[in-house]
């Protein structure tokens, strides 16, 4: 049993270890005796542990903490009971801890934003090509710009200078998009977890008019040596091409087609989950139902196209390859001019209208939301509107011819 010693101060005893020395003595625990009014004014004598020696304790500080203590007591207010004090100290302990946090939290930089929290998540479930366009957005304009700025003090004038910064540098209006809509993006997650509260500061900037539609579609001749060039290098690139000029797919329709999104017999194919939202069916040519005749078939729920066992996410590289052997993308500067996947899907629709297919039927094949995103197409059909213009003037001609002959001509209102 420890054997309590007094000290040259009221009210403070302490034991020594049996072993542990604090330099040359044994360490020493200190305590403290005092008298706490309870209930009905009842006296408790109350002793309470306060600390070691090797802790920084010694009787003079202990005796300090008692005299404390004491005056609450006299004056009544403030902790007047050593629990009191240690709950006290607790939760300014929390509420330092609370401030200390919410100053981080309020002056989190854009950048430790991005790379701690915004990024991780973003990439979950994304497309490694849509994670690295994001990633460049942010080393090659962001970053250089506000990276170092916290987000609250991030203003318009900043995302001004992303933008000059931009456009300085020969990019495209279209690039200026795609660099704002990931801040926007990334600003949006950041009010929904507190961060901000403001909205975006890219709402301010305004962005020159973009005119981004793929203008370049392929002759007959052109897509025959392209498909030619990518049996002989790949005859899966081969057959994705092929499906989306014959079909007019785009390249994740494709990657999403399962077997049972086919019907051969029928030339029927189930565009499911499609980009515009609404599902449609696709009609097969003679050549993509021999494609899928050759094909060897598996249950109806595995993707059609694989690589590597997995699902396709982009086109293979070596569809690019081939269009750069070939040289359909010589001597063109233009973005909207240059050969891409998604140029097969364009050649299917210029090659309809201009074989006279009704525009409203291209939309229906396209899967178009609304007959806006067809009608760019509708240039390629002069003779289609020169025959219209042609019955227009035959009516107003035989309404010319009917007067001139008396008749009476009635308009209806």
């Amino acid at each position: 049993m420890a054997k309590w010693m007094k000290t040259n101060f009221r009210g403070v005893r302490y034991h020594e270890h049996e072993t542990r020395k604090n330099g040359v003595k044994k360490d020493q625990y200190f305590t403290m005796r005092y008298a706490s009014t309870g209930k009905g004014n009842d006296y408790k004598i109350l002793e309470e542990g306060l600390g070691w020696a090797s802790q920084g304790w010694t009787a003079a500080k202990a005796y300090d903490r008692l005299r404390e203590l004491k005056e609450n007591q006299k004056i009544g207010k403030g902790p007047q009971t050593l629990g009191e004090k240690r709950v006290l100290l607790k939760e300014q302990k929390q509420a330092q801890t609370a401030d200390k946090e919410r100053m981080e939290k309020e002056n989190i930089t854009f950048g430790q934003y991005w790379i701690n929290t915004y990024f991780p998540t973003y990439k979950i479930g994304r497309k490694e090509s849509t994670t690295r366009k994001g990633q460049e957005h942010f080393k090659n304009w962001i970053e250089p710009v506000i990276g170092k700025v916290p987000l609250k003090d991030i203003k318009p004038f900043a995302i001004e200078k992303i933008k000059k910064n931009i456009l300085g540098a020969d990019k495209t209006p279209r690039t200026l998009q795609y660099v704002l809509a990931t801040i926007r993006q990334a600003w949006n997650t950041a009010r929904l977890n507190g961060l901000v509260i403001s909205d975006s500061p890219t709402k301010q900037i305004k962005i020159p008019k973009v005119d981004n539609k793929r203008v370049r579609f392929l002759s007959y001749e052109e897509a025959e040596t392209l498909l030619s060039a990518l049996k002989e290098k790949d005859t899966l690139t081969h057959d994705l091409a092929l499906l989306s000029l014959n079909c007019g797919l785009r390249f994740g329709e494709i990657a999403a087609l399962k077997w049972g999104h086919i019907d051969i017999d029928k030339g029927m194919i189930e565009i499911v989950d499609p980009k515009g939202g609404q599902g449609r069916i696709a009609f097969m040519t003679g050549k993509v139902k021999a494609m899928f005749n050759k094909m060897k078939r598996r249950e109806l729920d595995e993707y059609i196209f694989i690589q590597n066992g997995e699902k396709l996410n982009d086109p293979p590289r070596v569809f690019h390859d081939v269009v750069d052997e070939i040289g359909l993308n010589n001597g063109v500067k233009d973005p909207r001019r240059k050969v891409v996947f998604h140029s097969l899907r364009h050649t299917f629709a210029s090659w309809h209208v201009t074989a006279g297919t009704d525009i409203y039927a291209v939309k229906s094949l396209l899967g178009h939301s609304n007959i806006s995103m067809t009608e760019r197409y509708s240039h390629l059909a002069p003779e289609t509107l020169q025959n219209a213009t042609r019955t227009l003037e035959k009516a107003i001609n035989k309404a010319g011819h009917k007067k001139d002959q008396g008749q009476v001509v009635n308009f209806k209102k």
